[in-house]
């Protein structure tokens, strides 16, 4: 393979994806050459636009709504399907035929995501798409769009880093892999956001990072985009004179963000309308819903806009005439979002959890508390300890903190756009700063929300190349296994389990690691399922370390593994007797390995990206 030209990073995003790229041969250290794609897409039918973002927005037009050419692409004459700008504004039109979030879709677990499940609540008329096809589309279209910008640095031929959310489990992670590999990426890295984000600051520091920040210095990285409230906790250390980035902590995965916004906003809109005698069908409040977010991004961004029309379009024939006109106001907005989504709190309140109906519809595992600033009080508390035992950290933290107090917050993510929501949630975090008598935390300008993911991806893949400085941390949480307990069947009694550690805290990338003590027993020529547990708290425990007993916040089931497990010339049931291997790849997701303690074969160990059916 040649050497590649540049570095590419993508970000793909719920609502929006981008590319940026440094240009490797024009770089020298912390000074980079970089830029932003402007990615061609449709505008509306037979117009093709470039702008620098690509809505993740995945159109699915009836056969007879538009001409042959109206959907032709630079690259392509024979697309069905539109993503992008035009995808966003007639999906907002006609709700059944849009595919969106599909990124939060990727990553839930109790879906079939290989299934053709999208648009969520589409009649059965409408085609459908898995959340894993989606994905695809929006990363091949990206491909294609670099190909015809650079027909002299071929997409393949490049560096390629994609970004995951932090909280990703390894599931999520591989399913992303799997959605680039069909896309025809033929090797990539994937980098969770927030740590591009603060890849970005450094970035676009030129250098200056080092007088920005200093030893002792924890930053708090806060990432709230269109679909899910990101944390992620980084430490600054002196190591033989240098500054190093360790990522200490990671927030669990929160599908929160301004989607839900949205729809609130939606709500709040329906309830005037009701109040006016005006009913909307679930089609219309799809439609509104999309409104309700252009209206929200332009209140948030110009404090000189006080009211933002709101039509929602009809369904009968007579469109225009048939539309409901109504206004959504600037202190409607501000109330709505600043008290439902970033309330000023108690450090110790914590996001609560509501008994749920038997029943409900299919549809993605929302955070059933929309408050993020409570979330945040979550992890900061959990984390309490993360720097107890880290070196140049040992002895310094105050130990009547119930909190972990940062020093530094680096705000990413398209909510943060708006300075009022900044101001709110530095607000509450110094609050509870202040309360505690520490130093209030300062705020790391420079921030591009739209295409800090997108940039700091691309200046990783150019740092793993041996240049600028790395972000050191490995896996975000310690990973476990289930061991179910040989016993005797006992009526009304499960038998029990134990967690065996397959990937510590902390394992990096391209570290393989056996497991070379324990030998266990796995059933070959027939399905194997196995429980699969993450543990953000738990950094002292070694691979191979097992479990008997854990506290019920210190381990989160994450999702199955599906062992697929080839007899091999063995019968069919048979237990063969293994040593389990783990490897942190370099692509970001981790794999096991099962190999027979004799005759030498090998089984890879799948994480179940299916649905349980």
């Amino acid at each position: 393979m040649s050497t590649p030209l540049y570095a590419i990073g993508i970000d793909l995003g719920t609502t929006h994806c981008a590319l940026a790229y440094v240009d490797i041969a024009a770089s020298d250290g912390e000074k980079t050459s970089y830029g932003v794609l402007d990615i061609p897409q449709l505008s509306e039918p037979g117009a093709v636009e470039a702008a620098s973002l690509l809505p993740s927005f995945l159109y699915l037009p009836h056969a007879d709504e538009l001409a042959a050419d109206d959907l032709e692409l630079p690259w392509t004459q024979e697309q069905d399907y539109a993503v992008g700008e035009f995808a966003r504004a007639r999906g907002a039109l006609t709700p059944i035929r849009l595919v969106s979030s599909a990124k939060s879709w990727l990553c839930h677990a109790g879906v079939d995501r290989r299934g053709a499940i999208l648009p969520n609540e589409a009649p059965p008329e409408v085609a459908r798409v898995s959340p894993l096809e989606a994905s695809t589309r929006y990363l091949a279209h990206l491909r294609q769009a670099w190909d015809a910008a650079h027909p002299e640095a071929p997409f393949d031929a490049q560096d390629i880093t994609v970004t995951i959310p932090a909280s990703f489990d390894p599931a999520a992670r591989e399913l992303t892999a799997e959605a680039a590999r069909a896309a025809g990426y033929a090797s990539l890295t994937l980098l969770e956001e927030p740590q591009a984000a603060l890849y970005n600051w450094i970035q676009n520091s030129a250098g200056r990072w080092r007088k920005d920040v200093k030893p002792g210095d924890i930053i708090l990285v806060i990432d709230v985009g269109g679909g899910t409230s990101d944390f992620s906790l980084i430490t600054v250390l002196e190591r033989e004179g240098n500054l190093e980035l360790h990522r200490i902590a990671v927030g669990d995965h929160i599908l929160l963000g301004g989607d839900n916004m949205d729809l609130t906003l939606a709500h709040v809109v329906a309830r005037k309308l009701a109040a006016e005698g005006k009913t909307l069908d679930p089609w219309q409040m799809r439609a509104l819903t999309y409104a309700c977010r252009t209206a929200k991004e332009n209140i948030l961004s110009d404090a000189a806009i006080e009211t933002q029309p709101i039509v929602v379009p009809s369904r009968g024939a007579k469109l225009i005439g048939g539309a409901i006109r109504t206004e959504l106001t600037q202190t409607e907005v501000r109330t709505t979002i600043l008290e439902g989504f970033f309330p000023e709190v108690d450090v110790s309140v914590r996001p609560a959890n509501r008994t749920r109906g038997g029943l409900t519809q299919l549809g993605l595992p929302y955070a059933q508390d929309a408050g993020v600033t409570r979330h945040l009080a979550a992890l900061l508390g959990r984390q309490v300890g993360a720097t107890a035992e880290l070196e140049g950290f040992s002895g310094k933290a105050d130990a009547s903190a119930s909190f972990l107090h940062p020093t530094a917050v680096l705000f990413n993510g398209g909510v943060f756009k708006s300075e009022i929501l900044t101001t709110r949630t530095l607000a509450t975090l110094n609050g509870w700063l202040t309360a505690e008598k520490a130093e209030p935390a300062r705020i790391l300008t420079g921030a591009d929300m739209d295409l800090a993911v997108a940039r700091g991806a691309a200046y990783y893949g150019y740092v793993r190349r041996g240049q600028g400085v790395r972000i050191r941390g490995g896996t975000a949480r310690a990973y476990y296994v289930a061991v179910e307990s040989s016993m005797p069947a006992i009526p009304g009694v499960e038998p029990p389990v134990q967690a065996l550690c397959v990937a510590p805290f902390g394992m990096e990338e391209g570290i393989e690691a056996d497991l070379a003590i324990q030998e266990f027993g796995l059933v070959v020529g027939e399905p194997v399922h196995l429980r699969f547990f993450g543990s953000s708290v738990r950094r002292q425990d070694q691979i191979g370390t097992l479990l008997d007993f854990w506290q019920p916040d210190e381990l989160q089931e994450l999702g199955e593994i599906q062992a697929t497990l080839p007899a091999e010339g063995r019968t069919p049931g048979e237990i063969v007797q293994v040593k389990l291997r783990a490897l942190a790849t370099e692509t970001g997701t981790l794999e096991l390995t099962a190999v027979a303690a004799q005759g030498g074969e090998h089984w890879k160990v799948e994480f179940d990206v299916r649905s349980n059916s």
